[in-house]
């Protein structure tokens, strides 16, 4: 099944919304941003977002990076009538610190430990001193992972983020930590289930790194909070910490 299959294009009307709220969501967050010559779309799926940032930047240049070959090739057809897109499976292609802006959305909840490590790692490293990224991952806790378990069962009950036991622990705020594991690239493992993961540790693990938070926001409803939302951001700057 594609990508855009499970995400913006899936049967159920309500997912399909919040599929498409969340890249428009990422995007607002920029809004009041000037000076921006280079945008990296990191984890690109099916290159989506990196399509609707040629609205929003006009005259930059968009790095559409995605490591999976098989959402590569999606991405190059959803979006490789653009030739302000440059397509890029290996990250090291890029030049250090020639990054702007970067977004990474619905990428960090299917990294394990030294995966997630690595990533942080390689944003920062093509990313600009004083530069911005708009990091969003999902809610998987308390009130959203009882209303996300509860669709998820009604889809494929008994799967590790389909069953009563996985989902009131994490609904109490306790996820599970025993989340089955694939590769998706090479050298690169995966989550497939978003359920385990736990945004509070992620900040805090954002916070250890060379970058300052400026805002948490969350999504479709920020003034909800993570309590409800499905979804949040985090907009970081990079500092100098030497």
């Amino acid at each position: 099944m594609s990508y855009a299959n499970i995400t913006f294009s899936d049967r159920n009307p309500v997912k399909r919304w919040l599929q498409q709220r969340r890249l428009n969501d990422a995007i607002q967050l920029t809004a009041h941003f000037q000076d921006i010559s280079t945008v990296l779309d990191f984890g690109a799926g099916n290159g989506e977002l990196s399509k609707r940032l040629i609205g929003f930047f006009p005259q930059v240049q968009i790095i559409c990076y995605e490591p999976a070959v098989h959402l590569m090739a999606e991405a190059k057809i959803n979006a490789g009538n653009f030739q302000q897109i440059n397509f890029v499976t290996d990250i090291e292609s890029v030049s250090k610190e020639s990054v702007d802006l970067i977004y990474c959305l619905e990428v960090f909840e299917h990294l394990p430990k030294i995966e997630t490590e690595a990533a942080l790692s390689l944003i920062c490293s093509v990313l600009r001193e004083g530069g911005i990224a708009i990091i969003g991952v999902p809610i998987e806790i308390h009130f959203p992972a009882l209303y996300k378990g509860i669709f998820r069962m009604t889809r494929r009950f008994g799967d590790f983020d389909a069953t009563p036991g996985n989902i009131l622990k994490a609904t109490f705020g306790f996820p599970p930590q025993n989340r089955p594991v694939s590769e998706i690239a090479v050298n690169w493992l995966y989550h497939h289930h978003h359920l385990g993961f736990d945004y509070r540790r992620f900040r805090e693990l954002i916070k250890s790194k060379p970058f300052m938070i400026l805002k948490q926001s969350a999504s479709p409803i920020p003034i909800l909070g993570a309590w409800f939302n499905p979804e949040v951001y985090f907009v970081v700057r990079k500092i100098n910490i030497s």
